[in-house]
This record gives C-alpha cells, sequence and structure tokens, in this order.
C-alpha cells in the first residue's frame, strides 16, 4: 500500500517468466477494475490502481509504468486528458476502455497518444493479451541480442524468440541457428557444421546437420526461410530473403 490515497501495489513474479511489468489501471468502477487487476495479475504483471484521472497522474509522476490501461469516463479528469498528458511523461503503451464504441471517440483517442482501444463489455483475457503484446512490441531488446526479421536471438540467455515469442530449441538447433546467423550470408558445408557444431570426434554422419536443419526451420516457421539450402555446397543463412 502507498501512502497516496487510491493507489495500491500488488506485486507477484511471473510464473511463466515473460514480460512481467507495472501495469497502471485506471477506472472507477470498483468491481471493473478488480477483474482487470486479477487478470493482469494472472499473466505475472505488477498493478497500481488509480480510481480517477488526477491520482492516475500522481503515480506517473513518481513511479515508471511499462503499460497503462485507462478508462475514458471518469470523475476529475477524462481518459482523453490524462492520455494526452501521461503521453508528454512517457511513451509507455496505453489500451483505452470505452462504453462507446464511435469510431469519432477512438480516432480522439489515437490522435491523443493511445496505442489501442477496447469497447465495454470486453473480454479480460482479450485484455490481457492485448497488454502482452504491446509489451512485447514495446520491450527494448538486450544489448546482446541479434535480430533478424522475427527472429531474435539472445546469446547471454540462449533464448530464441519469434515475433516476440519463445521458442524452444535443443542444444544443437542453437548452435546452429547462432553460428549461421553471426556468419551472414556464407556457404557452409555440411562437413563444415558438422565438425563446428558436433566436433571432430563425433561418429555420426552429415545427415545428421540435413535432420537438424529441417526441425530447426520446422521450429522457426515461416522465419525458417532465412536458412537456405544450396545443392551440393550446403547451407547459408540469408539475411535478405
Amino acid at each position: 500500500m502507498f501512502d497516496e490515497p487510491g493507489v495500491k501495489k500488488q506485486p507477484e513474479k511471473s510464473k511463466r517468466g515473460v514480460f512481467m511489468a507495472n501495469v497502471l489501471i485506471v477506472e472507477d468502477e470498483k468491481n471493473m477494475q478488480d477483474i482487470i487487476v486479477e487478470y493482469m495479475r494472472r499473466g505475472g504483471h505488477t498493478c497500481f490502481t488509480a480510481d480517477d484521472g488526477v491520482d492516475a497522474l500522481m503515480i506517473l509522476k513518481s513511479n515508471p509504468m511499462d503499460l497503462m490501461i485507462l478508462d475514458v469516463m471518469m470523475p476529475h479528469l477524462d481518459g482523453f486528458s490524462v492520455c494526452k498528458l501521461a503521453r508528454e511523461m512517457s511513451n509507455m503503451p496505453i489500451i483505452m476502455l470505452t462504453a462507446k464504441g464511435g469510431e469519432d471517440d477512438k480516432l480522439k483517442g489515437y490522435e491523443y497518444g493511445a496505442d489501442d482501444y477496447m469497447t465495454k463489455p470486453f473480454s479480460p483475457k482479450v485484455l490481457l493479451a492485448k497488454a502482452n503484446a504491446l509489451l512485447r512490441r514495446s520491450s527494448p531488446a538486450p544489448l546482446d541480442a541479434l535480430n533478424v526479421g522475427k527472429i531474435m536471438v539472445i546469446p547471454s540467455s540462449h533464448k530464441v524468440f519469434i515475433d516476440g515469442q519463445e521458442i524452444t530449441l535443443t542444444h544443437k538447433e542453437y548452435e546452429l541457428l547462432y553460428f549461421l546467423m553471426v556468419n551472414p550470408g556464407q556457404i557452409f558445408a555440411r562437413d563444415q557444421l558438422l565438425n563446428r557444431i558436433w566436433g571432430y570426434d563425433f561418429e555420426g554422419t552429415t545427415r545428421t546437420v540435413d535432420t537438424h536443419i529441417k526441425t530447426l526451420r520446422q521450429k522457426l516457421g515461416d522465419e525458417g526461410k532465412h536458412i537456405v539450402t544450396l545443392i551440393r555446397s550446403g547451407y547459408k543463412f540469408e539475411v535478405a530473403v
């Protein structure tokens, strides 16, 4: 509990270990506020709450936020005004909630800096999904991250993401992907890859390379197109495909 009236912090570490964020929920309707808090916490996020626009701005001045969920119709200061002032203070994503689904209201919100809109009544699950999507896009990549297309590899943790979603690779699949990515455009024969990734004393055949490339491409989905096969030559990682 904070000293400021109407402000509550409810910390909880993410059970899924991804995209944990500080989320400010600005909603004067208590039941709705509680429902949003519950779902955001299920997603592993830390929630701050404000009952009106004035309190929301007070929180923003003293607490860095990663995302704000903002109701339009509130006492003292409406959501449009809060959005405009908040945008001058932060680049965090803002999702606006409104009981009105009119085009003019949405355009006004976007004009003032909102990133997304949800019209009441809405699904809390969809709201959480939208919040997570915005957080993924706005989160800064680690300094050692390698990015090609929608692929992001973080060498320090051996994690691989496709369009913000983490995928699971075996150790050898990861080593293959990383080696090819740090040597873009270079052609490597199967023997070269076998020696580089598996070692000179490996007793398997070059088919091992083909099998791992195949499964790696499958896990990369559409981004598997970056791993190009050259008949009788081997493989290369093509940046511009």
